[in-house]
């Protein structure tokens, strides 16, 4: 099996011409030597011209690809002009074999399938007064017949085998362009992955060493404790941002840590909030949970995403509020998990981290966006009606059985 499928990929490489030149040369030979046999007495001598026939049977298989019909008709017409002169019987199957071969190989199976069926009644009504009508069906007629199905068959079998490998060519394109259309789609919500994971590792970090070291600088010189409790506070946030930061660059070297929740790193859920709670608080925010609904076993990628939400949130009221003061409620229903994150009236409006042109780094909102949508769920940040500024995400999840 493996040396034929070889022999057959040799034959793809060899250039159609080179068969179109053999093909012409086995026509020309075969016409030529049924010529020479002179198997009728009362034909006419074979002289140049009768071999002129034989070389523009031939001939006309150079262009047979180009012109499948106009060979096939051309070749007919030749043959009936042969006859019609009187020179030496040649039969009717092996000169148009070649022509019909060459109009099913090419698509016109119908035409090729006509042609043959012409050309065999059409010698049988001929020589019906010269022979018996039984040998001329039988002996005759049936090899005739034989012959031409068989390359009607065979010219078809090639086309069909062409039409094949074409299509498998093209499927197998089309394979390669998707695979290399998700491979780009999976490499860019990678990298809107990271993006996303490392923004949330360091964001609220970063906000908290950043109020803290004013208030340290404040309180510099006249109050010291202020100062060394402040420096102390941004000493125990970075150390925990560099620890995060350690984590996530570790998942990144090894991609199979966090495949089973789909985080670059560990991140805590709604049962861990008490870290962000104390980092704000150190940073002069009062944040207050409160939850109804009572608890349910969260999924841990709903867990975690409504983790990273509620401290994306509180980051952006340290970076973009004034307020002092800010509430976490966290609504557990049956499927679903429903947050709302605001800031007290009076408090400058938050939502300058959803807006591009006033602060082009801010990427907090459109990142717990992201978030949510990925699970099904919703998003909403927006200023409420008294002033204020809200988060309100839902994040469904499967009831289990």
């Amino acid at each position: 099996m493996a040396d034929s499928e070889r022999f057959s990929e040799r034959l793809r490489t060899v250039p159609p011409v080179v068969f179109d030149v053999v093909l012409a040369i086995l026509v020309m030979v075969a016409v030529s030597a049924a010529i020479s046999a002179k198997v009728e007495p009362e034909a006419l001598e074979p002289d140049v011209w009768t071999y002129q026939f034989a070389v523009a049977l031939g001939a006309l298989m150079l262009v047979r690809r180009r012109w499948p019909a106009g060979v096939l008709i051309a070749t007919v017409l030749l043959l009936a002009a042969y006859y019609a002169i009187g020179y030496p019987a040649v039969g009717v199957a092996v000169p148009i074999a070649g022509a019909v071969y060459s109009a099913a190989e090419q698509g016109r199976l119908r035409l090729a399938i006509l042609a043959s069926g012409a050309v065999l009644v059409v010698s049988t009504l001929y020589r019906v007064t010269e022979e018996t009508l039984a040998r001329l069906l039988g002996f005759e007629g049936a090899q005739n017949l034989v012959l031409l199905v068989a390359v009607i068959a065979l010219g078809d079998s090639v086309r069909s085998r062409f039409e094949i490998r074409q299509q498998a060519r093209l499927q197998a394109e089309q394979i390669a362009r998707d695979h290399e259309r998700d491979t780009r789609l999976q490499v860019e919500q990678e990298r809107l992955r990271i993006a996303r994971e490392v923004h949330d590792v360091l964001a609220h970090s970063v906000s908290a060493i950043s109020i803290q070291s004013v208030v340290g600088l404040e309180a510099l010189p006249d109050e010291p404790d202020n100062a060394a409790a402040a420096l102390r506070s941004i000493r125990g946030v970075s150390t925990a941002a560099l620890a995060d930061l350690r984590s996530a660059l570790g998942v990144l070297r090894d991609p199979t840590v966090g495949a089973a929740t789909g985080q670059l790193g560990p991140v805590g859920g709604l049962a861990d909030l008490d870290r962000v709670v104390s980092t704000a608080a150190d940073s002069g925010l009062q944040v207050t949970v409160a939850s109804t609904g009572g608890e349910v076993a969260l999924p841990l990628v709903v867990d975690a995403a409504a983790h990273r939400i509620v401290q994306e949130s509180i980051t952006n009221v340290l970076r973009h509020s004034e307020s002092s003061q800010a509430l976490v409620e966290v609504d557990y229903r049956p499927s679903e998990v429903q947050l709302r994150i605001t800031n007290p009236v009076g408090s400058q409006p938050m939502s300058r981290a959803n807006e591009p042109d006033d602060d082009p780094a801010g990427f907090g909102i459109a990142g717990m966006r992201e978030r949510a949508e990925l699970l099904g769920g919703t998003l909403r940040a927006a200023p409420t009606t008294d002033g204020g500024f809200a988060v309100s995400a839902v994040l469904p999840f499967p009831v289990s059985s």
